[in-house]
């Protein structure tokens, strides 16, 4: 890795669907590009929504990307002269992707991610919480709620037209087809009975 250790550090970009976490990320990315520094740019291989071997956000900006399925791929593209990682919808991947960004920011390497910060049942994602933790730099964005015009900061799955239901699977790879931005009181999940429900009247 790049052994300037000074220069290291981890942004994260956080938020909702549709909120243009990748569009901030692949605007980070091409400023870098201008700068001339050598860029390795990652996404999960599970996400083929827009393409195969490209990072796209929703109005069709792009950058060329690695496909790994484990964390741990990462150190098969980077090496001594690396000095910028970047990994969009990173909350696909394994939580050892929290050691390895630290790892990869203590010696040097400039780390940029994105991802959901929430999952559709308005929970903290996975290892997410971690990431946002440990990072110097943290931007988290908001969508437009479909339903009232409000800063949408959670993402609403929709199953044949209703809300998802609570225990229905945590990943579900999908686009417009399947979710929407939702501000806090238009978000909907078909869920148990909140248990504090009747102590705040």
């Amino acid at each position: 890795m790049h052994l300037n250790q000074k220069d290291g550090w981890i942004e994260v970009i956080s938020g909702p669907m549709f909120a243009g976490k990748t569009e901030e990320l692949l605007r980070r990315v091409k400023r870098l590009e201008y700068a001339k520094k050598n860029i390795v740019v990652f996404k999960p291989l599970i996400d083929n929504r827009f393409a195969e071997n490209e990072v796209v956000s929703h109005n069709k900006t792009r950058t060329k990307s690695v496909n790994i399925s484990l964390a741990k791929e990462i150190f098969d593209y980077v090496d001594n002269e690396t000095e910028v990682v970047a990994i969009d919808e990173v909350q696909f991947l394994d939580e050892e992707v929290v050691k390895i960004v630290e790892y990869l920011a203590s010696r040097g390497v400039r780390v940029i991610v994105s991802g959901l910060d929430k999952e559709f049942r308005g929970e903290p994602f996975s290892f997410m919480p971690k990431l946002l933790a440990i990072a110097e730099y943290v931007t988290k964005l908001t969508a437009i709620c479909v339903k009232c015009g409000s800063p949408a900061t959670r993402t609403q799955r929709i199953v044949n037209g209703k809300p998802a239901k609570y225990n229905d699977p945590i990943v579900l790879i999908g686009a417009e087809e399947s979710y929407e931005a939702r501000c806090r009181s238009c978000h909907k999940v078909y869920r148990k009975p909140n248990p504090y429900k009747n102590i705040l009247k």
